[in-house]
């Protein structure tokens, strides 16, 4: 499997949700999530990040996040795997899904990456 997604969450219940919802368009597309802190409170964990990446059966994450504090630690999470991992300023939901679902059809990292840019929270 070349494209896989990882979601990165504050909140637990968040990333649980979009699980659920991307499978239902990607069934075969290794998607992995880390929610919350260490103890599932409001927060992110650099150790479930990690664990997410390696149990991602993916060549390549796509990685996505719900705020900015969960950037700057998948930023770090980054350096610390060996899996090229494509982090991306978009909105969460959306580009998750818009992602997903293109992975799920063939469709290649550049036509993905295009199809995210207009999701971009920066525009």
């Amino acid at each position: 499997m070349k494209l896989g997604i990882t979601l990165v969450s504050h909140v637990p219940e968040l990333v649980i949700g979009l699980d659920k919802l991307l499978a239902q368009v990607a069934s075969d597309v290794s998607i992995t999530s880390a929610g919350g802190s260490s103890s599932d409170e409001i927060g992110t964990c650099m150790d479930k990040i990690l664990t997410a990446f390696s149990t991602n059966q993916a060549e390549e994450i796509l990685a996505f996040y719900d705020l900015g504090s969960a950037k700057m630690n998948l930023e770090m999470a980054t350096e610390m795997t060996n899996k090229k991992i494509h982090l991306y300023d978009v909105a969460f939901v959306e580009g998750a899904y818009t992602a997903a679902s293109l992975i799920q059809a063939g469709v290649g990292l550049t036509e993905i990456e295009q199809q995210l840019a207009p999701l971009n929270i920066k525009n």
